[in-house]
């Protein structure tokens, strides 16, 4: 049966969906996911009504044409957000293209930020259980192998390339799962996520994942740029201050993994693979609504897995956190963890080294201070300094695409 919306996209919109209402909009979208194989009917469904984005639009355009004005009118909405496709030269016009937010991002999102502040802090404990057990209902929803009938709506909903797959029939897939961290056929088209030349040296930095990639040189500029809690800090996000030690101050590459993206990540660097620490936490969205809240700090809040790597040539750390977010089940690193008496370990960058449970996600790689010089454009998108923009934007790259290049001095 389709999910009954009634009038929740409304009273999203007029900010008059009250706390009540928006938790059991969250609960009954999941639990219709159980039976209800079209996914564009419950989860996935679009975060607005119909013709409301081009609504939205034309009001903007009415009064003052830009992206940027159209950009500040959906993120105050919670619609969406606009994100760089094509990567340009200097002085050049990046090409944008707005990716709209499914609804259960919205809910969570209305539910983590709508009223006032001491309202908001009343419901928090409520809330962040909510997220959690809905998180967790979900995994469990989409690990039964009845869920397989979800697979060709999800496909169709967010126009995913089976040609690209190891296993390309859907009937090949045991559950929902399994479809949503499908393997690439890398073995047989080594081409499909090839690591740019650019960067294919001892000291070149790639792309984790197929996402939204922001890269800040420093802290300080990642947090007046992007990620506005208050509380955010390299110890809080590795959860150990004396592990944070030699990345305090340093630089950030923070890889978004929305619902359509491939789901496995891969190694940015040649590396040793050290120990991994597992970090429990919350399960907040990571749009970057919610990143871009102030006092509001997802990455340090959300359960996370910290791979502690080193680099081959220059001995330089880096530590690799995988964060689970809203309706992910769970993170599994696969060529990322050593086996039981494996003395050394070593990895290639582009390869891959574990992957996300259903949902979306997040990959933070941190680099001691002045280690790495990340692609001056990614920089300048980030910070918000390109043609036409008032503000911070992510780029859509995918694996094995540059980021940047170690400075070459061992740390």
């Amino acid at each position: 049966m389709t999910y009954d919306f009634g009038d929740l996209h409304s009273q999203l919109n007029s900010g008059e969906l009250s706390h009540e209402d928006a938790r059991k909009h969250l609960i009954g979208l999941v639990d219709a996911s159980e039976n209800e194989h079209d996914v564009s009917q419950h989860i996935h469904a679009r975060s607005h009504a119909s013709g409301l984005f081009s609504t939205l639009v034309h009001k903007v355009d009415n009064l003052l044409p830009g992206v940027d004005k159209i950009e500040k009118l959906a993120a105050k909405h919670h619609v969406g957000n606009w994100v760089v496709v094509t990567r340009t030269g200097p002085g050049e016009d990046p090409k944008l293209e707005f990716e709209a937010m499914p609804i259960y991002a919205r809910i969570g999102m209305h539910l983590l930020f709508y009223g006032k502040e001491e309202v908001r802090v009343l419901h928090m404990k409520e809330v962040e259980k909510l997220l959690k057990e809905q998180s967790i209902k979900e995994g469990t929803f989409y690990d039964n192998p009845k869920s397989v009938a979800s697979i060709p709506s999800f496909i169709a909903t967010y126009k995913i390339n089976l040609d690209e797959l190891k296993k390309k029939k859907i009937d090949e897939y045991g559950t929902f799962n399994e479809f949503f961290y499908r393997e690439l056929d890398l073995a047989n088209n080594p081409n499909l996520r090839p690591v740019d030349p650019k960067v294919n040296n001892e000291l070149g930095i790639c792309s984790a994942a197929d996402c939204r990639l922001t890269v800040f040189p420093t802290v300080e500029e990642a947090q007046k740029f992007w990620i506005k809690g208050s509380q955010f800090t390299i110890p809080n996000l590795l959860g150990d201050s004396e592990k944070a030690s030699p990345f305090n101050g340093g630089s950030l590459a923070i890889f978004r993994l929305a619902p359509a993206d491939y789901h496995r990540f891969h190694s940015p660097i040649d590396a040793t693979i050290g120990e991994i620490v597992d970090i429990p936490g919350q399960y907040y969205t990571v749009n970057p609504q919610a990143v871009n809240e102030p006092g509001f700090d997802v990455f340090s809040a959300n359960k996370r897995s910290v791979l502690y790597l080193t680099h081959k040539a220059t001995g330089t750390p880096v530590a690799f956190v995988a964060i689970g977010a809203l309706l992910v089940a769970s993170i599994a690193w696969t060529n990322g963890r050593k086996e039981a008496g494996e003395a050394v370990k070593t990895v290639n960058k582009g390869e891959e080294l574990g992957y996300f449970a259903y949902g979306g996600s997040t990959v933070v790689a941190v680099f001691p201070p002045g280690a790495v010089a990340f692609d001056e454009d990614l920089v300048k998108y980030s910070a918000g300094d390109y043609p036409k923009s008032e503000g911070p934007i992510e780029t859509v790259v995918k694996v094995g695409n540059s980021l940047g290049q170690f400075k070459g001095a061992t740390v």
